[in-house]
Formats: structure tokens, C-alpha cells, sequence
């Protein structure tokens, strides 16, 4: 979770508010700037932005990047 935090983080130091959610393996982007996301990317139930690992000994890996700031960009 350490890079998900860090990517929520970064965003609010460019006052970007974005909330997540978690149903594990996905980690969804819900909200941005108090908007609700209603697009759906890799995942039924939301915009995917991130995988738990299977094994701990993986790391966290983000869906894609470029796609998220995408998303990002059309909200704010």
C-alpha cells in the first residue's frame, strides 16, 4: 500500500483529492476532487488503477499510468 499512499499524497500536494477502495486483489479510484468516477478500466466495479500481489513477495503494481492521468485530467 506504501505506493498507492505515495501516489494519493503526491496528488494532494497539487491539490488533487482522490479517494480509493479497496476490494483486494483491485484498488479502485472512486472519487477525484469530490467528483465520483463512473468509468469502469480493468475491473467490473471500477476504475482499476492498481493489483494487490498474489504473493508476498511481488510488489504492487499500478494498472497504467498514462490511462489514470488520463482519467485525472478529464475530472479536474
Amino acid at each position: 500500500m506504501d505506493k498507492v499512499e505515495r501516489f494519493v499524497k503526491r496528488l494532494a500536494r497539487i491539490d488533487i483529492d482522490v479517494k480509493i477502495a479497496v476490494n483486494a486483489p483491485w484498488i479502485y479510484l472512486t472519487h477525484i476532487n469530490g467528483k465520483k468516477v463512473k468509468e469502469t478500466f480493468m475491473g467490473n466495479h471500477g476504475f482499476t488503477i492498481a493489483f494487490y500481489p498474489i504473493r508476498h513477495n511481488e510488489p504492487l503494481r499500478f494498472t497504467n499510468i498514462g490511462e489514470i492521468f488520463k482519467l485525472i485530467r478529464r475530472y479536474i
